[in-house]
């Protein structure tokens, strides 16, 4: 009896050490990065199903008229950001009412929107399914189209071994394939990994950086995963006061979620409502612009002073973040 016992015990060993590889072949951390927020344990991944989650992800069926995928708004080549327009776009032409974020390293993040409304990753995609000015359908209406085409009752057996779709099926599969989206490859990153260096322009941009930026846009997320007031003035057509719409609280308004600066070459425009073209107007409005405000972000109250010379040298270091293995891999692209 004991040593069936032990065999018993080898067995899950064994099993817990497949899984445990399966994991991280899978979702990689990247060295020296903090841990994800994301539990995996609720929705542990599984190559069926993020390749499930790959396919609805660029289908736009997703939507009510059949012409919006989630990669209309988040385009692999650009980040997975929408560069456009300045405002997502969704069916009939209508107009959202912020700019499109890019998507990477979202196993780190605990909210997700410009204003945080959503907390948890497995529940982001219904906000854009479900917006009436976006890909407008119900997820029950999702599960009902899905259900009736002749591949995807296929796919999702294959992925969870029961042909039936649910809503939760579906946004969990979507889940595991934005948590693939890691950018971790980088001229930045090569150098943190000392397999390379730094020019002097992109050394001293770096310097500037870390001290005029850094505790907002932390490494190696380059951002802090926070929720602050930039001293944006307030668009007068959009009316938009940021999180304090969601909470009512005062010391909410005018704050956005700070964005990741991975990429940012290819992720224009700038800022929430997409105000800014390129990255010299994001420098000269942090240096020239700020609206000094009750909730401004302790981090601007000293004015930011960079000389022309010295703006060019930290978007020489921001453009160190660009990742094209990230913006070219095979595994992101629309499935075939």
């Amino acid at each position: 009896m004991r040593v069936k016992k032990i065999v018993t015990l080898f067995f899950v060993c064994c099993i817990v050490c497949a899984f445990q590889l399966g994991q991280q072949s899978l979702f990689r951390v990247p060295p020296q990065w903090p841990k994800p927020n994301y539990n995996f344990e609720k929705n542990p991944l599984n190559a069926k199903k993020i390749a499930l989650g790959r396919k609805l992800f660029y289908d736009p069926l997703l939507s009510r008229d059949n012409t919006i995928s989630c990669a209309t708004c988040h385009n692999p080549f650009t980040a997975f950001a929408h560069v456009d327009h300045d405002l997502s776009h969704g069916i009939d032409d209508k107009i959202g009412t912020r700019n499109a974020p890019a998507l990477m390293n979202l196993a780190w993040s605990k909210t997700f929107m410009w204003d945080g409304a959503i907390n948890h990753l497995d529940m982001q995609a219904l906000a854009p399914i479900s917006n009436p000015k976006e890909m407008d359908l119900q997820m029950s209406e999702v599960v009902a189209k899905l259900q009736s085409t002749k591949k995807y009752p296929h796919l999702f057996k294959a992925a969870f071994g029961d042909s039936l779709i649910s809503g939760e099926k579906c946004l969990k599969s979507l889940s595991q394939f934005m948590l693939t989206l890691i950018s971790s490859n980088s001229r930045y990153d090569s150098v943190m990994r000392h397999q390379a260096v730094f020019t002097e322009q992109e050394k001293n941009g770096y310097t500037l950086f870390q001290k005029n930026c850094g505790v907002c846009h932390t490494e190696p997320l380059f951002t802090n995963l926070q929720f602050e007031n930039n001293g944006l003035a307030v668009d007068t057509t959009l009316n938009d006061y940021g999180r304090i719409t969601l909470t009512k609280q005062k010391d909410d308004s005018l704050k956005f979620k700070v964005p990741t600066l991975r990429n940012i070459e290819f992720t224009y425009p700038y800022m929430h409502d997409g105000r800014f073209k390129h990255l010299s107007d994001v420098l000269n409005h942090y240096t020239q612009g700020i609206v000094r405000t009750k909730t401004l972000s302790t981090q601007l109250k000293t004015p930011i002073k960079l000389s022309s010379n010295e703006k060019v040298d930290v978007i020489t270091f921001l453009l160190t973040l660009s990742d094209r293995h990230f913006l070219f891999h095979p595994d992101y692209s629309y499935p075939k």
